[in-house]
């Protein structure tokens, strides 16, 4: 990155204030040309030329950009983008030359909270998009001094975890296991977002090193299957003991009639009264696990053991 600041403390200032001019004519909107706007590095939100892409170009054609990016001075020349890359590329297929921006004087840490924060709202981020937002903005955090962990109860503290989940439907804790996602190898994270393995089977998996990751994936290749939620719990426990060989990972896997007979099942007629008539069923057991792990953290916190 390209300013390297990194003793000022970070100002977590509400969004709209960014977006805000002063007497300072360095914070205040000017127009700069879009080939002088470079990304922010590691930016974790991907750019797609899709159907949203599609209106916001559109919008942008008829409109012009209604909301400046928020830029930073390069020091190989030109502008690293905090917030804004989307309005960039509806800019280039527009054919607009150039942008309106807020000129801004940030440290790497205060311009990683404000591009995680700036997109964390947008709808149907992938699980590796928050996974990565979510990392970038704890490790700022945590170099600020934030604690990172939850079991302290001094007063006017808060986690790293607890401040990122702020203004997020996540929970400190779900914070911590997006963040966890990031240990995945690719492929099986790939498979994370497209939903063909869930999220709460992939979190206990990335706590399986990458060679053993490496060994799942090519057994999951070989018999077309993905592994239950049971079956991840097993692999993550013998791992911590010992390391996973392919056959220990067969062993596991085809115990497909003990763990149906340790299964808890609930009528999806039962489930339906309590959901929305289009809730697919991937987004009704989103919901349910967030509400167990409301549960869950209402027991920790009341003292009652696992």
């Amino acid at each position: 990155m390209s300013s390297k600041k990194t003793t000022t403390p970070i100002s977590l200032q509400p969004l709209d204030e960014l977006f805000g001019t002063t007497g300072n004519s360095a914070n205040g909107i000017c127009e700069v040309s879009v080939s002088s706007l470079h990304s922010f590095p590691n930016h974790p939100f991907k750019v797609r030329d899709d159907k949203q892409m599609a209106d916001l170009v559109k919008s942008v054609t008829e409109y012009g950009i209604l909301v400046p990016g928020i830029v930073r001075m390069r020091s190989a020349g030109g502008y690293e983008l905090v917030a804004g890359h989307r309005r960039r590329r509806a800019c280039e297929i527009a054919g607009i030359q150039k942008m309106p921006v807020i000129i801004r004087d940030l440290t790497d840490d205060e311009a990683t909270v404000i591009m995680v924060d700036s997109n964390i709202q947008r709808e149907e981020l992938l699980f590796s998009e928050k996974a990565f937002a979510y990392k970038m903005k704890y490790d700022a955090l945590k170099r600020q001094g934030k604690r990172t962990d939850l079991t302290s109860c001094r007063v006017g503290k808060k986690s790293a975890a607890e401040e990122v989940s702020q203004n997020t439907e996540d929970s400190a804790r779900q914070v911590l296991r997006y963040i966890h996602l990031t240990e995945l190898i690719t492929e099986l994270l790939d498979l994370t977002d497209i939903k063909k393995l869930p999220f709460n089977t992939a979190v206990e998996l990335s706590y399986l090193n990458k060679d053993e990751q490496q060994l799942l994936l090519q057994y999951m290749n070989t018999h077309s299957m993905v592994p239950s939620m049971k079956q991840a719990e097993q692999l993550k426990k013998i791992s911590k003991q010992e390391a996973l060989t392919y056959l220990t990972i067969d062993k596991i896997c085809m115990k497909k009639e003990q763990e149906k007979e340790a299964q808890v099942q609930i009528s999806e007629t039962k489930l339906k009264k309590y959901f929305p008539v289009d809730y697919s069923k991937e987004q009704m057991e989103e919901v349910i696990f967030k509400l167990l792990e409301t549960w869950a953290e209402g027991r920790e916190k009341s003292g009652e053991s696992n």
